[in-house]
């Protein structure tokens, strides 16, 4: 709690206040909405959220308190607005990356550049003897624009950490135009017309939502599973310590190899036991070389019989 421009018991009242009127109000929007798209929800949706936030701000600078509710970020799109069938698109991409090594990142630049006599110097004036591209190991600027002028942006995506870069956030989204512009019309800005309201459809990828499900999977509950026993399905009920997880598909693959592979070695005692117990008691009518098998031969792992 900051002692610099505390706000006073009356101000924090009033905000209590401020948040109590628009609760009302929110409330008589909800009873009184036309659809479920309704103006009127989300105007009174979003004063109740500032007056809460504010509220909230000044419950904690005052007597370092908070409120148990926690305001939504407005990080959602606006209702579609474009036309219902679309005669062209546009797809806008944004990816984020760290130079998380940048001595890798040059390498891999001078090494196209060594490699490609036709790489265009991205730093006229910097060549430097036994280089290919002038300067294209010589600095991160340079060798960006070698790297991104030599692979297209996807192959980039799938091998970042071979490029010494670490990825960050990143969206798509595929909006909808109402004719194809013209060539060259918007190249001088080319992200200026984005229209929020004409968005068909968007993909997002944070670490943000990694961290949301971890705090899923860890929040000291029993979690309720579906598996199978016999021929139908049942349920089951697991704790958190209970659940193991698997980063990688080839780590539940060779899981389950194991699983089955132990199955089969299971199968395969209990046919040894069973023909060493008819080969004792003369009950199999088989040659004794094998057990229970034509010629005296060990039949393969689901081999069928001969």
């Amino acid at each position: 709690m900051s002692d610099a421009a505390q706000p006073t018991a009356a101000e924090v009242r009033a905000a209590a206040e401020a948040v109590k009127a628009a609760l009302d109000r929110h409330l008589d929007a909800v009873e009184r909405r036309s659809g479920e798209d309704d103006p009127a929800v989300y105007a009174a949706f979003n004063e109740l959220a500032a007056a809460a936030e504010a509220y909230d701000e000044l419950l904690y600078d005052a007597y370092d308190e908070v409120t148990p509710f926690e305001i939504p970020g407005d990080d959602s799109l606006p209702a579609y607005a474009g036309p219902d069938e679309p005669s062209a698109l546009s797809v806008l991409i944004r990816r984020d990356y760290a130079v998380a090594e940048p001595q890798r990142l040059l390498a891999q630049a001078q090494r196209v550049a060594d490699l490609d006599p036709d790489v265009p110097d991205p730093m006229p004036g910097l060549h430097r003897p036994g280089n290919g591209a002038g300067g294209a190991g010589g600095s991160v600027h340079a060798a960006l624009g070698v790297l991104f002028g030599e692979y297209e942006p996807d192959e980039i995506a799938s091998r970042h950490k071979e490029f010494g870069l670490e990825e960050g956030d990143s969206t798509l989204w595929v909006a909808a135009l109402d004719d194809l512009a013209e060539p060259g019309e918007w190249l001088s800005a080319p992200f200026d017309q984005a229209d929020p309201q004409r968005v068909v459809c968007r993909f997002d990828v944070s670490a943000v939502f990694d961290e949301e499900l971890d705090d899923l999977d860890d929040d000291g509950l029993d979690d309720v599973v579906l598996g199978t026993e016999g021929d139908g399905p049942v349920l089951g009920v697991v704790s958190d310590d209970d659940i193991e997880v698997v980063d990688d598909l080839d780590d539940l693959d060779s899981l389950d190899d194991a699983e089955d592979s132990d199955d089969v070695d299971e199968v395969d005692e209990e046919a040894g036991d069973a023909g060493q117990r008819a080969q004792d008691t003369g009950e199999s009518g088989s040659p004794r070389g094998g057990a229970g098998v034509p010629d005296g031969g060990r039949k393969g792992r689901g081999a069928p019989p001969r």
